[in-house]
């Protein structure tokens, strides 16, 4: 049975994505370079990029309010 339209939530996979290339990001920056300065910036935005993904996979499970009318 295929779940409806209305049903699928592209934010939840896109969330669960930005988390791994944050953290990807995150680990690339430690091992590949040695300035401090690059490595505090690239970590920076990797967890920035952490962030991102987990604001959207918490907005993806909280549930819709309903509609009035």
């Amino acid at each position: 049975m295929a779940a409806s339209p209305s049903r699928l939530n592209p934010l939840k996979p896109a969330g669960f994505f930005l988390l791994l290339m944050g953290w990807i990001l995150v680990l690339s920056a430690v091992i590949l370079l040695r300035q401090e300065g690059a490595r505090a910036g690239f970590v920076m935005a990797g967890v920035a990029v952490e962030l991102l993904g987990l604001v959207l996979v918490v907005r993806s499970h909280i549930a819709p309010k309903p509609e009035r009318n």
